[in-house]
């Protein structure tokens, strides 16, 4: 009875984190088309209208040890030839070594991570009330799938939210790697969450594009000098 006791509170952390995030929208909150990315962003966990099997992130070879993150998006590539996902990762944390091992999941490492999505997530409709399968959204996908998609990761970004009190501790005396990010819990489990300025701002900056002064406004500006760069959308409603 102690032990089920102790992880009550978890365990209603983690319910209101899926209730909160199977309510955003498919396009991570935020971020915005841009030359750097694109594809298709859709929301691949956690999905409250659909019991089926939800994409997953492994290394290659491992067909037992998963990531399941508590909220994941991908972005997939435009190109049949050139296939990738990016991904931004969403991840609850209940205490400092709860932050510790979800961290050491994405450290930056000399392996290859690769995203798995279900042949059942991709034939299933992506949002309420359209019948349009998910397959059929991926640019890269001319034909039906008729197994599993599993595509190397090409870029990572990672939000972790914290208690109030762990965030204010972590951001006094850690530093954090190029590809976190970090905001408070209440953020996170708010009922309009996907619709706070700050954490949309917050969460601009994990484009592809944001690395970038400027970005030039086509495919082929960028390999022959043809056109001028602009700046990025996602770029100016960050940093104004």
């Amino acid at each position: 009875m102690v032990a089920g006791a102790q992880r009550r509170p978890e365990e209603r952390l983690d319910q209101q984190v899926r209730q909160s995030l199977g309510q955003w929208p498919q396009r991570p909150p935020g971020l915005e088309p841009s030359f750097k990315q694109p594809g298709t962003w859709l929301r691949a966990r956690p999905d409250l209208e659909r019991k089926v099997t939800q994409p997953y992130l492994k290394f290659p070879g491992a067909d037992r040890l998963k990531t399941l993150p508590d909220g994941l998006y991908l972005h997939f590539s435009t190109k049949a030839d050139e296939p990738y996902v990016d991904i931004l990762c969403i991840e609850a944390c209940s205490s400092y070594q709860n932050l510790l091992d979800k961290r050491s999941r994405f450290a930056p490492s000399t392996g290859s991570l690769l995203a798995v999505c279900p042949l059942e997530w991709l034939l299933q409709p992506g949002m309420p009330g359209n019948n349009i399968p998910r397959w059929r959204l991926i640019r890269m996908l001319k034909i039906e799938p008729r197994g599993d998609l599993v595509l190397p990761v090409r870029d990572a970004r990672v939000l972790f939210a914290l208690k109030p009190s762990h965030f204010r501790g972590f951001m006094a005396t850690q530093t954090a790697h190029a590809h976190e990010f970090f905001c408070p819990m209440d953020a996170l489990t708010a009922e309009d969450g996907a619709r706070n300025p700050a954490l949309r701002a917050l969460l601009a900056r994990a484009s592809a594009a944001s690395n970038y002064m400027e970005i030039p406004d086509g495919p082929h500006a960028a390999a022959n000098g043809s056109q001028a760069p602009r700046r990025d959308p996602g770029t100016r409603s960050t940093f104004g």
